[in-house]
């Protein structure tokens, strides 16, 4: 009895848990001793990775549930005491470190084969990609990282100097419709090089002695990638080996675009050229896109790795936070990221990004979403909500934040209202101008038609309102005519799917009213894309008409 009362006091309250009194390392954690020199500690509890110094190590490896807090101290010896071990171990149980043995005090569930990264990432987990490296690492060690990087940097800049030298043939085919099968050579080949991307990456952590843990497929910002998890690259001893790590997709990505761009000199029969000059182009763009280090791409890990501060964007994002909730309510803070001075615009532009992301790229493909009728419709309203729930969830999380360091309700009520009476004004008083997107086709018999999805608004359809005549292809379109319309009465009919959509070659056709068209000259395409101005409006009634309504019309 007596030894029970005396030793409570010294390993924890009588109240704690025997994971707390009594540590033990949880079966799903795993202690790493550093790989180099200036290598850290870490510890592993599935797939998260906490940066420990050698002390903390070496009580997370002497934890093996038969030790109280006194024994660990004495065991461990200075600077080690029983006070310092209570403190370090209430720690480690907080990160779920130890648990002794109970599968209740939060063993990490198995990563799901499909996860979810916010704002805007679906991964699916297919393949671990140890499996496919077998073939990979003897190449890389036979000529060595410097070696392959000199023989990329030269294939990738004669590819872009190729590329450039045939930016007519480029430009043409961005501005006019092309065959599906090239689109589908197109997005095929962007999957095969977006899966030897990633590839990449787990080829040179384990060149480096890491483990790549999983790797497949998803969804980033609604566009179809592939994905590898490198996190064992905080293992590596030196920053520049995890800087090579996240740039390695980017190398082997410009490397691809490169070879392809050479391989264009070389015209093949049909609109293959135009596939493999598109193909090359995007292969460039994506690379200069991926070195980004404001979205959880690879330019952020690499600036990541390089400063050597895990969670770079995270930090970044609360400090930008706590400095708009200290001018618009007050309270104090403490700085994440206090030895950073760019910390606050860093946070605010990663904070940004997904603004600036999605909002050109439903801006680019709004006309084209629109003429795809109601599923288009819906496509481009899940987007823009999904925009506004993260600016609503920012507002509010900035708000219970400023509350938490002391800033008055008052305040915060009557920035919150000013802010809402803003937004409200802007709504009612902004006017913009109000588009409907359709196409036209000239009709065997010569007659030229102005063709409306179902979800355009056919209500501001006049006789006499003007019509521009376009040929649209992926990112550029010319104007080919001007049109008005004959008659504000419509008919049922159909429309040929390569006057909606940039596809040529095919006989599909889409439900649609056709409204006849006078033109001064017939355009030279039978078939094109159209668009009406009708007026302007308020900013609220344009964003109904341009993203709710087309979804019920």
């Amino acid at each position: 009895m007596t030894s029970d009362t005396a030793v409570a006091p010294q390993d924890g309250n009588a109240t704690d848990g025997e994971h707390i009194r009594r540590p033990r390392l949880a079966d799903h954690v795993t202690v790493h001793p550093p790989t180099g020199a200036a290598a850290p500690w870490t510890i592993q509890r599935g797939g998260q990775y906490l940066r420990v110094g050698a002390d903390l190590a070496r009580l997370a490896r002497a934890a093996d549930g038969t030790r109280g807090h006194e024994e660990l101290a004495a065991l461990l010896g200075p600077p080690w005491t029983t006070a310092v071990v209570d403190t370090a171990v209430r720690r480690l149980v907080t990160a779920k470190v130890f648990d002794n043995g109970d599968p209740k005090r939060g063993a990490p569930r198995r990563t799901p084969r499909l996860k979810v990264v916010p704002p805007l990432t679906l991964q699916l987990t297919v393949v671990h990609p140890q499996r496919l490296l077998s073939g990979v690492l003897p190449a890389l060690a036979l000529l060595g990282l410097k070696r392959w990087g000199v023989i990329g940097a030269l294939l990738a800049s004669a590819g872009l100097a190729a590329l450039a030298a045939r930016a007519p043939e480029l430009s043409d085919a961005l501005g006019r419709p092309l065959p599906p099968g090239v689109y589908a050579g197109v997005i095929g080949a962007m999957l095969l090089a977006s899966a030897l991307h990633e590839l990449a990456h787990a080829a040179v952590l384990a060149h480096y002695g890491g483990r790549p843990s999983r790797m497949g497929v998803m969804l980033f910002y609604l566009s179809p990638a592939f994905f590898c998890d490198v996190s064992d690259g905080w293992r590596l001893p030196r920053n520049e080996q995890r800087v090579r790590v996240a740039l390695a997709g980017i190398a082997t990505q410009w490397v691809i675009a490169g070879c392809t761009a050479l391989a264009a000199l070389v015209p093949p029969p049909g609109h293959w050229q135009d596939g493999m000059l598109l193909f090359a182009a995007a292969g460039y763009v994506a690379g200069a896109f991926n070195l980004l280090p404001v979205v959880r791409l690879d330019g952020y890990l690499a600036l990541m790795s390089h400063l050597d501060i895990p969670h770079l964007r995270d930090l970044a994002t609360t400090d930008a936070r706590h400095r708009i909730a200290r001018l618009l309510y007050g309270g104090r803070y403490r700085p994440e990221l206090p030895q950073l001075r760019w910390a606050v615009p860093f946070g605010l532009a990663c904070t940004a990004a997904p603004v600036f992301i999605v909002v050109p790229a439903l801006g680019s493909f709004a006309p084209l979403l629109q003429r795809t009728g109601t599923a288009g419709a819906i496509v481009m309203v899940c987007a823009a909500g999904y925009l506004l729930w993260l600016l609503l969830r920012g507002a509010v999380r900035t708000a219970a934040e400023a509350r938490t360091a002391g800033a008055p309700r008052w305040r915060i009520a009557l920035s919150a209202t000013a802010l809402t009476a803003a937004a409200v004004c802007a709504l009612l008083l902004v006017r913009v101008p109000c588009t409907v997107a359709g196409g036209y086709a000239v009709r065997d018999g010569g007659q030229l038609e102005l063709l409306l999805p179902s979800s355009a608004d056919r209500s501001a359809i006049r006789a006499g309102t003007p019509v521009h005549l376009h040929r649209t292809g992926l990112l550029r379109s010319t104007t080919t005519g001007e049109a008005v319309i004959a008659s504000e009465h419509g008919t049922a009919s159909t429309a040929p799917i390569s006057a909606l959509v940039p596809v040529a070659g095919t006989t599909l056709s889409l439900p649609a009213t056709a409204y006849p068209l006078t033109a001064a000259r017939t355009p030279s395409d039978r078939t094109g894309n159209a668009q009406l101005t009708v007026g302007t409006d308020t900013l609220a009634h344009w964003l109904y008409d341009t993203y709710l309504a087309p979804c019920w019309r």
